[in-house]
């Protein structure tokens, strides 16, 4: 099975604030985190690497390298990459005190447009963490090849989004909110999502690093009502911007839905968590 990735219908790539607004805090609280499965699989690519780099793109509230740190605490240092200024200032207030002796620099941006401050902290590993539809995926992967060391791996991750997600309660959430903001899916304020045509393993393939392989975890998650309503605040197609005067209206309406499909206060959420672990070919050996 193939990842395809959504696709904003934009031609031009919208700001982090008309993605997210100041979801920040939001995005802490309730996104889900990286699998223990996955930060070990992670984990591994930097065996007998005696101080690594990590450059994680898209990084929001610094998810991958928050739960990196504590498997790897050699890491060096950490590079992190966003367009929203509010996720780097809450991801680097949230990394300060885990950091040990590694160090972390914010870069505030485009991902296919960073450049390191210091060219010789170099990425072993290159993480993007359910945002590879955001960024221009062949030029990151190009500036990847230009700057990660020899033997880095490229990590494409992610496990879709309650959106996207096949269960009755995801079905009827979903229908709510296109009862509000119509029916194709919305990517912030500017702009809405269409199917692509290429799947993230087209884009590797293309790529150098086209030597591939997938990786697939289960994980079973636990959502109430709260939870749900909060991490819709997070996300880019049902932000409280995107209703008007009328965000109130549809959180408590979303409440009242959601009681009606919770057993005992809780909705479950069976999802797939991939990791496209991608490297030049003989890299690896």
């Amino acid at each position: 099975m193939t990842t395809r990735p959504d696709k904003s219908s934009e031609r031009t790539a919208p700001s982090g604030d008309e993605l997210f607004g100041a979801a920040a805090t939001e995005y802490a609280r309730f996104r889900p985190g990286v699998p223990d499965a996955a930060v070990r699989l992670l984990a591994a690519t930097l065996h007998g690497v005696p101080a690594p780099v990590l450059l994680d793109l898209g990084t929001g509230t610094a998810q991958v390298p928050r739960a990196l740190l504590p498997v790897v605490p050699r890491l060096a240092h950490i590079h992190l990459v966003d367009i929203n200024p509010g996720m780097l200032a809450r991801a680097m207030a949230d990394l300060k005190p885990v950091l040990g002796t590694c160090t972390v620099s914010a870069h505030t941006g485009q991902a296919h447009t960073f450049v390191p401050q210091t060219p010789e902290r170099r990425p072993d590993l290159i993480t993007c963490c359910r945002a590879f539809h955001w960024v221009e995926r062949p030029a990151v992967l190009r500036m990847a090849d230009r700057l990660a060391t020899p033997r880095a791996a490229v990590a494409i991750m992610g496990d879709g989004s309650l959106w996207t997600h096949d269960a009755d309660w995801t079905k009827a959430l979903r229908e709510l909110i296109q009862s509000y903001l119509g029916q194709d899916r919305r990517a912030g304020v500017r702009g809405t999502y269409a199917e692509p045509g290429r799947s993230y393993e087209d884009d590797l393939a293309d790529s150098a690093f086209s030597d591939v392989s997938d990786h697939r975890f289960p994980v079973s998650r636990a959502w109430t009502p709260e939870s749900v309503v909060g991490y819709l605040r997070s996300t880019s197609f049902a932000q409280p911007g995107l209703f008007a005067d009328r965000h109130e209206e549809f959180e408590a309406e979303a409440r009242q839905l959601l009681e009606t499909y919770a057993h005992e206060g809780v909705l479950r959420e069976e999802a797939v968590f991939t990791v496209l672990m991608a490297r030049r070919p003989g890299a690896a050996s």
